[in-house]
């Protein structure tokens, strides 16, 4: 453990963390910024695991999510941000200076902290999806949607709840059809989406359908589904699939120590990215359950170093 304590440490490596480092750095606040390795994901966050991103601004022919985290990494180190490539495993909220311990066995203080570990999608444990997550299988229609391969084609949603009748509504402006396939024989979603489902003309929902297997060898081409009911196997040709079955936040690290809503985001003061406990501040999709973009996580990476600047100041 370091003798001083850090000015303002960062954990987590996406679009908000690295954000939050370039602001504080030309701040003079020289944050140390630990990356992260294998929990919760890759360091750089599911931009990692994206393609062509379209939709972050300053890149009209697209970038390659990897390329455009490898830039914000650069950047931030360009700044002085200093980097630990290792997962945080363990805080202690309760005195200051703020502790932080990692998997490796390191110990760091910090005055201040911002937490910006994001939100993992969840996935269907399936090796098919493993071989074709990003040829096809996706976990985000407002990202990839509207890509050249999905465009007029047939395409599916997997998923019941608000998420998923959104993507598949947003899919519509590209697909010739959707299908929401869903486990069981009613939708989670509230009414007014249930009703924007059940009367869109693209959109059509297969009940009490589970997908075992993706089909395709290098792209995908179809699903295999299984009726929850009747067992029954089928096959549906489609281009692509996005999963919308929830998102886990990466907050395991913080054991309880502040203040959770009910899926496990966590808890702002509304209009800044104060948590529950002063000095602690959190970015991106750890604390954004509506948006999980990009371009938000990074704005929200902005605003998280200039409060905590001010806070320190």
């Amino acid at each position: 453990m370091s003798s001083n304590p850090e000015k303002l440490l960062i954990i987590g490596s996406g679009p908000a963390g690295f954000t939050a480092a370039v602001y504080a750095a030309r701040a003079n606040l020289s944050p140390l910024l630990i990356e992260g390795f294998q929990a919760g994901g890759i360091p750089g966050g599911q931009l990692m695991i994206t393609g062509v991103v379209e939709n972050f601004p300053g890149f009209p022919a697209g970038i390659d999510g990897p390329e455009l985290m490898s830039n914000m990494r650069l950047q931030a180190e360009k700044f002085g941000t200093r980097l630990v490539t290792d997962d945080a495993d363990g805080v202690d909220l309760s005195q200051r200076p703020f502790a932080v311990s990692t998997v490796n066995g390191d110990k760091f203080t910090a005055d201040a902290l911002i937490i910006a570990t994001g939100a993992a999608a969840s996935r269907l444990p399936l090796d098919s999806e493993k071989r074709l997550w990003g040829r096809g299988v996706s976990a985000c229609a407002v990202c990839d949607g509207a890509l050249p391969v999905f465009r007029g084609k047939e395409l599916a949603v997997i998923g019941g709840g608000d998420t998923a009748i959104e993507e598949a509504v947003h899919l519509t402006q590209f697909a010739s059809k959707v299908y929401l396939i869903h486990r069981r024989d009613e939708l989670r979603a509230g009414a007014i989406m249930r009703e924007r489902a059940a009367s869109h003309p693209k959109i059509e929902i297969l009940w009490n359908k589970v997908v075992d297997e993706f089909l395709g060898e290098n792209r995908l081409s179809g699903l295999k589904l299984r009726d929850t009911v009747t067992e029954a196997m089928s096959e549906l040709t489609v281009a692509g699939a996005f999963e919308a079955i929830g998102h886990k936040p990466n907050v395991g690290f913080l054991n309880g120590q502040l203040k959770l809503d009910g899926q496990d985001y966590i808890v702002t003061t509304p209009g800044t990215s104060k948590t529950s406990v002063e000095g602690v501040f959190a970015a991106g999709d750890v604390c954004d359950p509506h948006y999980r973009q990009a371009v938000t996580a990074a704005a929200s990476g902005c605003r998280a170093a200039l409060e905590a600047q001010r806070w320190l100041n």
